[in-house]
């Protein structure tokens, strides 16, 4: 007499649960995102923006240090006329990021919170300043996006590949 399973181990994707359940377990948990790619030094150019529709070409050298949790980041970005620079000191509790923002050219500064991402790091910014900073790359290159409100500069866009 032949044995009987039960109807549901007939089908051909129950065979494989067994197996799913084990690589499951099996699989490392997901490191938080980490910096590390962000290090080092990064050229490129971009534009920004003023409050009274000026614009023009930015030259710009980014520089990201740090170790674990904390992060530095400073933007140089130089045109025509007018100079940028962007210092940003960041902590991170897993993907949550927590920290201070500032814009020296314009004597602008605030805090900010926001999350990292493998491929983003994404900032709001409050206090003296209020705006948002959206940095996204990957390991050789990456854009940074900067709007502001309450000074003269409204928004920096910046194309970086690493130096």
């Amino acid at each position: 007499m032949k044995p009987v399973r039960p109807a549901l181990w007939r089908h051909p994707l129950c065979a494989l649960t067994p197996l799913f359940a084990v690589t499951t377990l099996a699989t490392p948990a997901l490191a938080d995102p980490s910096f590390t790619p962000l290090l080092g030094s990064w050229g490129g150019s971009g534009t920004y923006r003023l409050q009274d529709g000026t614009s023009e070409r930015l030259k710009c050298d980014a520089y990201y240090t740090g170790s674990g949790s904390q992060l530095g980041i400073a933007v140089r970005c130089s045109g025509q006329t007018n100079k940028i620079e962007m210092r940003s000191k960041l902590s991170a509790s897993g993907s949550a990021l927590s920290g201070n923002w500032e814009e020296r050219t314009y004597n602008a500064s605030g805090n900010v919170t926001g999350k990292l991402t493998e491929q983003n790091l994404t900032l709001a910014i409050t206090g003296g300043v209020a705006g948002s900073m959206k940095i996204t790359y990957d390991k050789t290159k990456q854009n940074v996006a900067i709007a502001t409100e309450g000074i003269p500069l409204k928004s920096v866009t910046v194309s970086l590949s690493r130096k």
